[in-house]
């Protein structure tokens, strides 16, 4: 496995930029919440960052989508007011466009237990569940393949909750809209239960039942389906779950939600940045952008960073920065979500950083919230073994 030699990059860091931050720059803002705000650099090229480091025994967290669905955008703030939120930061990468499909999750996404978008590159994940007495987080590369049988034979699933390309096969979900939003080149199954309910032909955005899904295909999955999906005809989903690094999750693991970043930066206390086998690239590593990351810390508690950037009072970090701060911190396990212009930490009823973009806080795709640990109402999903 190929990883990048940092060692260097840290020791200068440590020389050149590192004061480090004590107990006694943390203010409890909550119970089990914590907020601390520093800054590094230099005069000529400063760094404001902004932590939350959070007691999971006392606090609990929660990944929500924009409007409660699979797509839309929405701010951080809006997102934690909205749902009474103590604290949040943004948190997956998204489609940031002007269309209909903005939003739409780029890497996988769980929340309550439903799967809305597929995995990618086997990236890194944050996994959470809240269990009654803590939460539990695991940060880990995740690769997740599934697949449909309709009837006798199977095919791959190429995607969950996004736009339909060419010689994709697609499962929409009701979270995703009231319509598939489909053109009329292909074919669309609704499933009951696990049968075929209705199959519509060239027909396009077609309704998705609020009790089913459904099974959207064109180019070569058009015909291949056509032949086999008849009214009453058995429908099965596959799932096939696989964390590259199974030593960081118990055996029976159980899930409410899955949040997709890139890369990894701290895997068991070492800094481990796998931005090539996650098939990112060299500049987004290299550049200093503004950042958002979180940590598993010695000890268990969990931390949220985020980095401001792109303007005179912060230059933001490169991901080499980032992983020997989290480091310093006490991370074990760490990874970096979304940043750039979604870089936001919402924190005591007001948004505390510095978001980069001239129209101040962006619209974004998902994001971690922060809640008292008053009660657990949610209903606790297991992960999937191989094969289900």
């Amino acid at each position: 496995m190929k990883k990048i030699c940092v060692s260097i990059c840290v020791y200068l860091w440590l020389i050149f930029f590192c004061f480090p931050i004590s107990a006694q720059d943390f203010k409890t803002i909550n119970d089990g919440i914590e907020y601390a705000e520093t800054k590094r650099g230099t005069e000529i090229e400063p760094i404001k960052i902004n932590l939350l480091r959070l007691d999971l025994t006392k606090v609990r967290l929660d990944v929500v989508h924009a409007m409660d669905a699979a797509i839309g955008t929405e701010t951080t703030s809006s997102m934690a007011t909205r749902h009474g939120a103590v604290a949040a930061i943004n948190a997956g990468f998204f489609r940031l466009d002007k269309s209909i499909f903005a939003g739409d999750a780029a890497g996988i996404l769980m929340i309550d237990g439903k799967l809305l978008s597929e995995s990618h590159y086997s990236r890194v994940a944050l996994t959470v569940n809240n269990s009654p007495r803590r939460t539990e987080v695991f940060i880990n590369r995740l690769k997740l393949s599934h697949s449909v049988t309709v009837g006798e034979k199977t095919f791959d699933i190429s995607g969950i909750n996004r736009q339909r390309g060419e010689n994709d096969l697609i499962i929409y979900t009701p979270e995703f809209h009231f319509t598939t939003l489909t053109d009329k080149k292909g074919i669309e199954i609704v499933v009951q239960g696990n049968k075929v309910l209705k199959v519509f032909n060239e027909k396009g955005s077609i309704e998705i039942p609020s009790y089913s899904f459904v099974i959207s295909a064109s180019g070569k999955f058009h015909e291949q389906l056509l032949e086999v999906a008849h009214r009453n005809v058995e429908v099965t989903l596959g799932r096939h779950w696989e964390t590259l690094d199974s030593s960081n999750y118990p055996n029976t693991l159980k899930i409410e939600d899955i949040i997709g970043g890139v890369p990894q930066l701290v895997k068991n206390g070492k800094i481990e940045i796998t931005w090539e086998e996650e098939k990112s690239s060299k500049s987004f590593v290299e550049t200093r952008h503004p950042r958002t990351a979180v940590a598993k810390l010695k000890g268990g508690k969990f931390l949220m960073v985020t980095v401001d950037g792109r303007q005179k009072e912060s230059v933001g970090m490169n991901l080499n920065e980032l992983a020997a701060l989290l480091l310093e911190l006490g991370a074990v396990d760490a990874m970096n979500l979304d940043g750039g212009g979604s870089t936001t930490m919402f924190a005591g009823g007001k948004v505390v950083n510095q978001p980069s973009d001239k129209e101040g806080e962006r619209k974004v795709s998902d994001a971690i919230l922060v809640f008292p640990r008053k009660r657990i109402s949610r209903k606790l999903h297991k992960l999937p073994q191989a094969g289900q």
